[in-house]
Order: C-alpha cells, then sequence, then structure tokens
C-alpha cells in the first residue's frame, strides 16, 4: 500500500513537471514590452541632427526636433511630428534639401511619406512644392498624386501628380493644368 502511494504521488509529480516544462513559451518580446503601452512609441527622440556618411563622406544631414520611434509594433515606423529638414549630398558634393511640416518612415516597406508643405530645392535649384510627396527609397523614386508646383530654369509647371528620380533627371508633373515661362 505505501509502494501504490509512492508511485501515485510520482506520477502526479511527473505530469505537474511535464506540464509546467510544456506550458513555459519563450516570451522574451513580451517582457520587454512590459510597461511600453501599444499606442505609444517605444522611444522619443528630441532635437536631433543626425549625419550619414558613407566611405567617410558626408551622404545626408537630418534635423528635425522630435522623432518617435514605434519600431516596437508589428507594422514598424518612425514619426516626426514636427517635420524634417533634410540635406542631401550627391557624389559632386553637391546639396539638394528637402523641408517637410510632417514626415513617417515606414520600416518595412522603405517608403517615406512627407506631407504638409513640401519643398524640395535641387542644387540646380529645380524646385518642387507639394502637400504631400513619397518617397520609395529601394526604387529611389519621388511620386505623388496630389496637387504640385515645379519650378525649373525658365517654366512654372502646375498640375496633379509628380514622378521622379531622386536627382529630378526624370521629372515629370503627370497632369498638366498651367504652364508659365520665365524669361531671364
Amino acid at each position: 500500500m505505501l509502494s501504490k502511494a509512492k508511485h501515485i504521488n510520482y506520477l502526479i509529480v511527473t505530469v505537474f513537471t511535464v506540464t509546467m516544462f510544456f506550458s513555459c513559451k519563450n516570451n522574451f518580446k513580451e517582457v520587454q514590452n512590459i510597461g511600453i503601452l501599444s499606442s505609444e512609441p517605444q522611444t522619443v527622440a528630441e532635437n536631433i541632427n543626425t549625419k550619414y556618411t558613407d566611405s567617410g563622406l558626408l551622404v545626408m544631414n537630418l534635423i528635425s526636433s522630435k522623432m518617435l520611434n514605434y519600431s516596437n509594433r508589428n507594422f514598424p515606423f518612425y514619426e516626426f511630428p514636427d517635420g524634417i529638414n533634410l540635406t542631401i549630398y550627391d557624389e559632386d558634393r553637391n546639396q539638394s534639401n528637402v523641408v517637410s511640416d510632417y514626415a513617417i518612415l515606414y520600416d518595412k516597406t522603405s517608403l517615406i511619406d512627407l506631407q504638409g508643405n513640401v519643398v524640395i530645392v535641387t542644387h540646380t535649384n529645380d524646385t518642387l512644392f507639394a502637400e504631400q510627396l513619397f518617397y520609395d527609397q529601394e526604387r529611389e523614386w519621388l511620386f505623388t498624386n496630389r496637387p504640385v508646383r515645379f519650378r525649373r530654369q525658365s517654366e512654372i509647371i502646375n498640375g496633379n501628380g509628380f514622378d521622379s528620380d531622386k536627382s529630378f533627371k526624370q521629372a515629370r508633373v503627370v497632369e498638366v493644368t498651367g504652364r508659365l515661362y520665365i524669361d531671364e
């Protein structure tokens, strides 16, 4: 009888141990996110002045008063609620400037969404004005289907939609609604 009781206790302890072993899971991500509300950013950065270099050469300089890091989401993104001022340098050290009131960078799609008073000025003084503009980092392509004003050396083109490579060599207003020639 005592042996039978020991055997039953042994079975109970074994079942309990096996149950505990298989019920445990790797919840490291959950532990990392303790204290982070799903609606809150993982980090907040203020007064950003980030310089990106490649092979020792300055490629771009990003200035923004605030960046919210939502990389803890299923669809991670970085938000710049107060806008950006971005200076881009090409291989010849020419600089172009991008300014917007608001920006958001989607990590998985490599898409940047610029909104509100978007202005791009190239090193050749081509200037694009838009309320919203997207930049596909993988294809290095700018586009929008919203109204734009595009100023080139001898003309100003108003229209709906814009497509261009990053150097503005293939820049075009999709649906031209007006054109003004400038006599310099």
